[in-house]
């Protein structure tokens, strides 16, 4: 007797690795919590530091200066992506790239929705400079989200180029 795999199993893996991501991500910042006060920094190569820094905003500190609403606001934003995001991986588990994305995303949006419940802000630590040129500062999450969309983009330009075939 055979048993078709139900598209909630399918979804397993690409949960499980949400999960990894986000425990790297969570243990990376209690790391820096715990060895950082805010502001230290600790230089590592030439264009690489390690530094502790609350980001009360959301990429690129945007609303960071905004009066406490941000907090609530992003993480509902993070909340509402979340569901958007297991909707998207049940239908369509069997997509290997574009699930793989989905996934970098959801632990990205999560391990920073929790960062805002837990403390207000994010705990970004991750600085990259070369030459005057200066990254804000970032952290796993934040990475996870990053190559979850590149990863999007790259899914959607293959599937793209096979219609075209």
């Amino acid at each position: 007797m055979a048993f078709k795999r139900s598209s909630s199993s399918g979804i397993l893996p690409w949960l499980g690795l949400a999960f990894i991501l986000l425990l790297a991500d969570q243990f990376t910042k209690v790391l820096i919590v715990g060895a950082y006060h805010l502001g230290d920094s600790t230089y590592v190569t030439s264009f690489f530091n390690v530094v502790r820094v609350h980001n009360s905003g959301a990429a690129f500190s945007f609303l960071a200066e905004a009066s406490g609403w941000q907090r609530w606001f992003f993480v509902g934003i993070g909340v509402a992506a979340t569901g958007f995001i297991l909707w998207m991986l049940k239908a369509h588990a069997g997509q290997k790239l574009f699930s793989f994305a989905m996934a970098c995303i959801l632990s990205g949006a999560i391990g920073n929705v929790l960062d805002r419940l837990l403390h207000g802000y994010v705990i970004d630590f991750l600085d990259f400079h070369w030459h005057g040129w200066h990254f804000p500062a970032f952290n796993v999450a934040d990475s996870a989200i990053s190559i979850g969309a590149a990863c999007m983009i790259l899914d959607e330009l293959l599937r793209v180029r096979r219609s075209k075939s």
